[in-house]
């Protein structure tokens, strides 16, 4: 068998296997079945390659004496026209179908980028908090600022989104002229409601103990100490950013509402980015 038929034969098994597992990729997958046609697929294309270096572009030149022939120059000519031309086409082909195994290849293994999914645009620093969004408990129901007892503390979420991870918000009730809050955040905390994410900002843990004496909410997976008064300033731990505030105002209707999203993203600190507004929110 010929080299070039050889290379022909190896990148036309790269082409099939390509082609194939895309069709399996996309009508379900089979991880065995995908695993064997990517292995054809590059064991044809890279089989045709080392063909082609070895056995075409490294050919030794032999010279071998032999009487002179009877034929004439034009028959010379001619023959040795018809052999480059043969030479020519043969090496087109195999151009063609290594562009062709590469380029089917690409689109086998470009195909599995699908499953990421979309980008994740802004949904790290938003979450399902919004302006207007009550507050509700655990059981649905909208929460009056009267329903908060001192000295306790009490999970809520938006309306409508119950159990929503990212928007675990923790409510507290403090003497009102005990509060330090950063300066712009004075209207954030109605008849001394503070609402802070549950999410803590070094590993993600649920910030779920108060020291009402210190007023202080204790994260039990690193002992992360955030001061209720001063905006959740961490003062212990290796928490190294406050819980980010939840801006919340009282509605017509005598219950609790957000006022926007929360003051930073929520959960531990990922990498320094930029919202759209060209607020950094540092980790």
């Amino acid at each position: 068998m010929t080299p070039e038929r050889v290379i022909s034969i190896a990148f036309g098994a790269s082409v099939v296997a390509s082609a194939a597992l895309v069709v399996v990729y996309l009508t379900g997958g089979d991880a065995q079945l995908e695993g064997l046609l990517l292995g054809v697929a590059l064991g044809g294309l890279g089989f045709g390659v080392v063909t082609w270096a070895t056995r075409l572009l490294h050919e030794d030149e032999v010279t071998e004496e032999r009487p002179p022939l009877g034929t004439g120059e034009a028959t010379v000519e001619a023959t040795g026209q018809m052999l480059k031309d043969d030479e020519v086409t043969r090496r087109s082909a195999l151009v063609r179908l290594l562009a062709g195994a590469s380029a089917t290849l690409a689109a086998a293994l470009s195909i599995p980028a699908l499953s990421l999914g979309p980008r994740p645009g802004q949904s790290l620093f938003r979450t399902r908090w919004s302006a207007g969004k009550r507050l509700v408990d655990l059981d649905g129901n909208p929460v009056r600022p009267d329903a908060v007892q001192p000295g306790a503390v009490q999970t809520v979420f938006p309306e409508g989104e119950v159990g929503a991870a990212d928007a675990q918000t923790l409510l507290i009730k403090v003497d009102p002229e005990r509060l330090q809050l950063p300066s712009g955040r004075e209207a954030w905390a109605p008849e001394g409601v503070v609402s802070y994410s549950k999410i803590c900002t070094h590993a993600g843990c649920p910030v779920g103990l108060y020291r009402a004496e210190s007023h202080e909410l204790l994260c039990p997976c690193h002992q992360s100490t955030f001061d209720v008064l001063t905006g959740a300033e961490p003062t212990f731990g290796p928490a190294d950013r406050p819980l980010p505030q939840l801006p919340i105002e009282i509605d017509d209707e005598g219950y609790l509402v957000a006022m926007g999203d929360f003051s930073a993203p929520v959960g531990p600190g990922f990498w320094n980015l930029q919202r759209d507004d060209g607020e950094e929110q540092l980790s």
